[in-house]
């Protein structure tokens, strides 16, 4: 079930419904896990779960421990799919305005295939 302010008709719910297309890396039951479409490093994949969860804290607090354990895994895997754990990646998921998320579905980054850069504090 959806949560209530979770919109249905973002892109990754319609990559989902396969009304979009998406460059497939991987899928289980819980996960897909396709290309950035603008990706920002030789490596840039995506991880969303197929269950409709707004952000990390949504899935964090209502997504079953089965869902939250094949994101973590399918991280891991596709992480060393790609070639990105041989010399290390970033992982990112960006919650909420001050994130900057611009998808309303949870989803995390997987940038790798060269040094990604520091991430000092301003």
């Amino acid at each position: 079930m959806a949560h209530a302010l979770y919109d249905t008709n973002n892109i990754f719910a319609k990559i989902l419904r396969s009304e979009i297309p998406c460059k497939k890396l991987d899928e289980c039951d819980y996960t897909l896990t396709f290309h950035d479409i603008n990706p920002q490093a030789p490596i840039h994949v995506l991880i969303i779960p197929k269950g409709a969860y707004i952000d990390l804290d949504d899935f964090a607090q209502n997504a079953s421990s089965e869902e939250q354990a094949a994101f973590l895994v399918a991280i891991g895997n596709e992480a060393k799919l790609t070639g990105a754990s041989e010399n290390g990646y970033r992982l990112i998921t960006n919650i909420g305005g001050f994130g900057h998320q611009e998808v309303p579905h949870l989803h995390a980054h997987i940038l790798g295939g060269e040094p990604i850069g520091s991430m000092r504090a301003r």
